[in-house]
């Protein structure tokens, strides 16, 4: 087996549509993006799309690991901010607090946290270019389940 074909690829098609937004196509999925120059409340611009990843990437890494940890969790909710600097434009620092709806004792919460650490795609993409910093702990149900956090 070449390692072309061991590896992952992912590919994604954007398409302008107009002045004010684009979409985006992935397998089945499309997703309208703001590329407004005045922006768009009701697309992600492309800076909140990352953060979107990066918090995707956080989520889908817990799924990845609780069958093997056997890690009992209700819920999880991922709040994510990022600072732009303007020049060079860039997001110069992340901070991201990861809410996990768990009985599990702290040892566990900080093995689930290294893992997402370690193992994340996005997550070890996105470290080397800025600064990435967070937190996951123990929240309560209605947080973790969207249930009135914002």
């Amino acid at each position: 087996m070449s390692d072309a074909a061991a590896k992952m690829v992912f590919d994604v098609v954007a398409r302008r549509v107009d002045s004010h937004g684009s979409v985006a196509t992935c397998k089945a999925a499309t997703i309208h993006l703001d590329t407004d120059l005045r922006g768009n409340s009701n697309m992600f611009n492309p800076a909140e799309l990352l953060l979107a990843a990066l918090s995707a990437c956080m989520i889908k890494g817990i799924e990845r690991v609780v069958p093997m940890l056997n890690f009992q969790l209700r819920g999880v909710e991922v709040r994510v901010h990022g600072v732009r600097q303007d020049v060079p434009p860039r997001l110069e620092s992340i901070t991201y607090d990861i809410v996990v709806d768990t009985d599990e004792p702290d040892q566990r919460l900080a093995l689930l946290h290294e893992n997402v650490k370690k193992f994340g795609t996005v997550f070890n993409t996105v470290m080397p270019g800025t600064s990435l910093q967070g937190v996951l702990r123990r929240g309560p149900e209605s947080a973790a389940n969207g249930g009135g956090a914002t």
